[in-house]
């Protein structure tokens, strides 16, 4: 039971190579920025373990989602030019997935169900 969350985890894996990293990261100053201007999003910021990048981002339920890969469509398509995704989960609960599942299909992503738990804030 998800006590009423909405809140839907976006989990990507980008595998950058070494000579594209530095390229990778300045794009994710832009995604950052891009990303600071949605009222939806709960929190976003990028972290690495060698050429494996990851983005940690939170939104309020599955429309925030949509709208979000709206806003940063071409950082995206910008992004996959010089990285390769390696893993995509989306998280929350089924009610908010299941808005989800078509207009992502196409990224192949795994889906995991909130099941219980609770959020702050």
């Amino acid at each position: 039971m998800s006590n009423g969350d909405l809140c839907c985890t976006i989990v990507p894996y980008f595998r950058v190579e070494d000579d594209r990293l530095v390229t990778f990261k300045d794009l994710c100053a832009r995604f950052v920025a891009k990303t600071s201007e949605e009222e939806g999003c709960l929190y976003y910021g990028f972290t690495f373990c060698g050429s494996v990048a990851h983005c940690r981002e939170g939104y309020t339920g599955a429309d925030a989602v949509l709208a979000h890969l709206a806003n940063v469509k071409s950082l995206l398509e910008e992004a996959l030019s010089i990285s390769s995704l390696v893993r995509l989960e989306i998280h929350g609960p089924e009610s908010e997935l299941a808005k989800l599942r078509s207009p992502l299909s196409g990224l192949n992503p795994d889906f995991f169900v909130l099941e219980c738990g609770f959020r702050r804030g």
